[in-house]
């Protein structure tokens, strides 16, 4: 592939691409990788800006004028304070937490909305001003509420004065790799750079036939095959020219029955008598 321009990538919090950093520094040291960490609220803003070429996001998101590949899931998990009941238990159902008051909008957590005490009898107080995952813990911190966070996010964004327990009922979340859609090929086979990043992010062998830089490979070695099945042949015309008198000399030319091999015609009327 080409030496392109370096290849840009951001990520929410909870994502830890060092693996796939890594891995790409390893198969790819001419393709230089810069990588930023970016809100889960503007998760998309830089490469819809053209900022960043891809994006590790929190899913789902707007699929409009991008490719968007699932990867992974992850359990969610309900954070409150060390000393509150849940702190007991290893992992909670999302029906015990219905009398909780949840930091969020319900729309986003069915499964509580559909359960909790207070939306049901229509006194459920109007959300604070959250403006990030920060905001909202130090409100769970102060006494005013429960959070459900993917699992990751939580221990991202630890604190001592808190605790967090798996919470069953309500849907794993899922990380995705988005990137702009385009019909038309990025300049400076970008493309295959684009390519060769989302096969290291899936986990396909640095030997894959499914990687670009393989199939590169694989394209130049049947030329270099050809030019020295070539060489071997004129050299082989010169030492044995002339030797095959008649045509149909013992011992010289191909032996087409046999595949062109000593013996090849007897071991091939051999196999005819079996």
């Amino acid at each position: 592939m080409p030496e392109p321009r370096e290849l840009t990538v951001t990520f929410v919090p909870g994502v830890t691409p060092g693996k796939w950093i890594h891995r790409w520094e390893e198969r790819m040291p001419d393709v230089a990788l810069a990588s930023r960490p970016v809100p889960e609220s503007r998760q998309l803003d830089a490469v819809r800006a053209g900022e960043a070429d891809m994006a590790f996001v929190r899913l789902p998101v707007d699929k409009a004028g991008l490719n968007v590949i699932p990867l992974y899931t992850e359990l969610s998990v309900v954070v409150a304070p060390k000393d509150h009941p849940i702190a007991a238990f290893d992992e909670i159902a999302v029906a015990e937490l219905a009398d909780e008051y949840l930091l969020a909008d319900p729309d986003d957590f069915p499964a509580w909305r559909d359960i909790s005490t207070e939306i049901q009898a229509g006194t459920r107080k109007p959300l604070p001003p959250v403006a990030s995952v920060e905001d909202a813990l130090d409100l769970v911190e102060a006494g005013l509420g429960i959070l459900i966070l993917p699992m990751s996010v939580a221990r991202h964004f630890n604190r001592k004065a808190l605790r967090a327990r798996v919470v069953t009922g309500v849907p794993e979340s899922g990380i995705g790799l988005a990137w702009l859609h385009s019909d038309t090929p990025l300049p400076d086979g970008f493309d295959a750079v684009i390519e060769e990043f989302i096969g290291v992010v899936r986990g396909r062998g640095a030997n894959s036939s499914r990687q670009p830089s393989v199939l590169a490979k694989q394209a130049e070695a049947p030329k270099k095959g050809a030019k020295a099945s070539r060489g071997k042949g004129n050299a082989t015309a010169g030492k044995g020219g002339g030797s095959n008198k008649g045509g149909s000399g013992k011992g010289g030319g191909s032996n087409l029955r046999g595949g062109g091999r000593p013996g090849g015609k007897a071991r091939a009327q051999k196999r005819g008598r079996r």
